[in-house]
């Protein structure tokens, strides 16, 4: 890649940051610069030394690597909190511990429960986001999931997605929810579908007993991506190829892939990426224990035992969400054999494009997704998250 060009300069750039001595990898790969900082927002940046006369706080993060803020798309909770807790403070410490770990933006995830409740949790997350940077909108997981791969959601809280329950939602939703996971089997799931995608909202195919064909037609009806690939649905067969084949054949539906060593084996991870190049988002999927350690949890109502970084449903072997974080998840994939330029992408890029951010996470002048020092080890450094607004 051809690095931009330096654009202003830091002879007037007091109060910002100018970094400089680290690898720069966003999507296009890895170059030699700097990059002048304010906000969490990228004022300069060019190749090479940095020029003199910079006024401000000047950091050498040499041998470290700078990627953009990284992007989540599926996460329930961290730091010993949840999205699910009826008040704001909880999300707060959520947004914060994975912040902290190089997510600078995320979609709030709820698990499943009645639709009363959801509408309650759509008009706080409303105000929320207003407030808060990093909450990019909400994802329902649920409630419109198939009870034979409901995984770590509550049966007694699933239900069909009549249309009256999507209008609900879509009406308490309004401004603030920006994906939906649901069944397409289930009576009314393409109508749901379409009317979701006609709305605005993504529409994720997942926890699901659909085939290849069904998923097909949930591709053409509107739905853009699959959550968490390969996990609450049908694998991949040579007569019965399932969901995952319906969506590498889509050219553009996007994968949700869970790499923390527990939910896809690193082989199948190589796969997905080499079969969908730049379709591969990768999430978290995390539940209060990331960035907590281990102990007992709450996902939604459901009790979640945490050991040694592994979450199961109490008394179960039922995954249950993960503990992972997307500066873990980065790591996770390069160790994989991904490609870094590709890993970041599916942290960046990849999730911000089908979020309707364009080139918003690269690291070019005018980006303003925030920005993550790295060491040599692909661990968190420092963060620098945008502020204001």
């Amino acid at each position: 890649m051809t690095a931009p060009p330096a654009v202003g300069g830091p002879s007037n750039a007091a109060g910002a940051v100018l970094v400089h001595g680290a690898r720069l990898l966003d999507a296009h790969g890895f170059r030699d610069g700097w990059l002048l900082l304010r906000d969490g927002r990228i004022e300069a940046g060019g190749d090479g030394d940095p020029p003199e006369g910079h006024r401000g706080e000047r950091i050498d993060a040499t041998g470290g690597v700078l990627v953009p803020g990284l992007l989540d798309l599926h996460l329930h909770g961290g730091g010993g909190r949840s999205f699910d807790e009826a008040a704001d403070a909880a999300a707060v410490a959520v947004l914060a511990a994975h912040r902290e770990r190089g997510t600078t933006g995320t979609l709030a995830s709820l698990v499943s429960a009645p639709i009363d409740e959801l509408e309650r949790s759509l008009l706080r997350f409303a105000a929320l986001a207003e407030r808060e940077q990093g909450i990019l909108g909400v994802h329902l997981e649920g409630p419109f999931l198939s009870p034979s791969r409901a995984g770590a959601h509550a049966l007694e809280a699933l239900c069909e997605p009549t249309a009256d329950r999507v209008d609900r939602l879509l009406s308490a939703g309004r401004g603030v929810l920006r994906s939906v996971t649901l069944a397409p089997e289930l009576p009314g799931g393409l109508d749901a579908v379409q009317r979701f995608a006609e709305a605005g909202v993504l529409v994720g195919v997942g926890h699901t007993e659909a085939d290849y064909d069904l998923t097909r037609a949930a591709f053409r009806r509107g739905a853009r991506f699959l959550t968490h690939a390969m996990n609450a649905m049908p694998g991949l067969g040579h007569r019965a190829p399932g969901p995952v084949a319906a969506a590498l054949d889509d050219r553009e539906a996007v994968l949700e892939l869970i790499l923390d060593g527990e939910h896809v084996h690193p082989a199948l991870a190589r796969l997905l990426f080499a079969a969908a190049p730049g379709r591969i988002a990768l999430v978290t999927d995390a539940m209060a224990g990331a960035a907590a350690g281990d102990g007992d949890y709450l996902l939604g109502g459901l009790e979640v035992t945490v050991r040694s970084g592994r979450a199961t449903l109490a008394g179960t072997a039922t995954l249950a969400g993960s503990t992972l974080t997307t500066s873990a998840a980065l790591r996770g994939a390069i160790r994989a054999g991904i490609d870094p330029a590709d890993a970041v992408a599916a942290l960046t890029t990849v999730p911000g494009r089908l979020l309707g951010e364009g080139d918003r996470r690269l690291l070019r002048p005018g980006s303003d997704a925030g920005v993550v020092l790295l060491d040599g080890d692909w661990a968190v450094r420092r963060v620098w998250p945008v502020s204001g607004r």
